[in-house]
């Protein structure tokens, strides 16, 4: 099956489809596992992909999305804050809990929707870019797209960027 064809990415197609979303997932040649692979592959700064990083919250074992600037680290703590206490998500967590494997981890689409925060760093930008459900689909989006598309507030959610001295 081609990977444009992929259940997941015809869960992100139809979610987007639905929302009135503009721009549809992109297949690209190669793979966009990490953000600086996306990067490299759109021509576009490191900061504008938008990382879907996903934990368990400790509580319930719901599924948490966290929304990032590509070019920042999530901030655990500041995520514990937020919505309580939190762990490290496997891969087998978050195929089940989401419908996606890591690499390809949208943020809109769930099998059963995560509880979601979005890094108000992505707002540095006027675009972004967010994987599509496959490690090679992406689809383009405005930060405050997110916000609409999935109803998740904006928080600060990152460590601080390291400053050189």
């Amino acid at each position: 099956m081609a990977a444009q064809d992929s259940d997941s990415v015809q869960r992100v197609r139809a979610a987007l489809q639905a929302a009135g979303h503009p721009h549809a997932p992109q297949m690209l040649d190669i793979s966009a596992r990490t953000a600086q692979e996306a990067a490299d592959a759109l021509g576009v700064v490191v900061g504008q992909i938008a990382k879907s990083i996903i934990f368990r919250r400790k509580s319930d074992d719901a599924a948490v999305l966290v929304v990032t600037s590509g070019d920042r680290r999530v901030d655990e703590k500041k995520v514990s804050a937020l919505i309580g206490p939190i762990g490290r998500a496997d891969a087998d967590f978050v195929k089940s809990a989401t419908g996606f494997t890591i690499g390809g981890v949208s943020p809109v689409g769930f099998s059963r929707a995560p509880v979601t925060l979005i890094d108000a760093e992505l707002l540095r930008f006027d675009e972004i870019w967010a994987a599509a459900g496959h490690p090679h689909a992406v689809f383009r989006l405005k930060p405050q797209d997110l916000e609409r598309l999935t109803g998740a507030p904006v928080a600060d959610v990152v460590q601080a960027p390291k400053t050189s001295a």
